[in-house]
């Protein structure tokens, strides 16, 4: 099935639009068939592949995972995310490399429109979503249209991101604001017997 175009950063007709239902509907199908999948398996990995527009290798999704396209998902070397991720991709959402994404987490690039007459005609904006290398996003945060999160940053559990985050910062809050940058300090935060592998 070819791929629907969706005009990013302007109106398009989401709801009611058979090519667009019939391309979100080929995709739930394939992450039914993921989440029925044992996630130690080659099958996983191959179904998986097949969903994403990019996959860096040692990407690990586990179960259960959800989108709309997939073909807009790109994520880097060694991607990890954890159960119950969301991705509603109308634009790209790109992941860089070694990412982290805890439990329940949302990345939405789809704005509805605002006037209550355009809302009930199907009428959305789509806003692409990026995330830099050596993100992590804490539990059941939730990342919004348009956002990008730069190198190095933490995103606290909890939070709902709305506007873009720095690198190398620690974010947190509903609405998440930056809080402090991360030092040379946080790697003495607790005692370790060993960083090696």
């Amino acid at each position: 099935m070819s791929k629907p175009f969706i005009p990013i950063g302007q109106y398009f007709k989401a709801c009611f639009n058979k090519e667009i239902e019939d391309k979100i509907s080929e995709t739930k199908r394939k992450c039914f068939r993921l989440n029925s999948t044992d996630p130690c398996s080659e099958e996983y990995q191959t179904i998986l592949k097949s969903i994403l527009g990019k996959m860096g290798k040692g990407t690990t999704i586990l179960p259960s995972f959800w989108c709309d396209y997939g073909y807009n998902i790109e994520v880097g070397d060694y991607f990890f995310a954890n159960h119950n991720l969301i991705i509603t991709d109308g634009a790209k959402v790109t992941f860089g490399d070694h990412v982290f994404i805890a439990p329940n987490c949302t990345f939405t690039t789809a704005n509805h429109a605002l006037d209550p007459g355009m809302r009930k005609e199907g009428i959305e904006v789509a806003l692409p979503i990026k995330v830099g290398n050596n993100v992590w996003i804490g539990t059941g945060a939730i990342i919004l249209a348009g956002v990008e999160i730069g190198d190095g940053s933490i995103v606290g559990a909890g939070s709902v991101v709305t506007k873009s985050i720095p690198s190398n910062v620690i974010a947190y809050g509903n609405p998440c604001k930056v809080i402090r940058k991360l030092t040379e300090e946080d790697k003495k935060r607790y005692p370790s017997v060993s960083l090696q592998a």
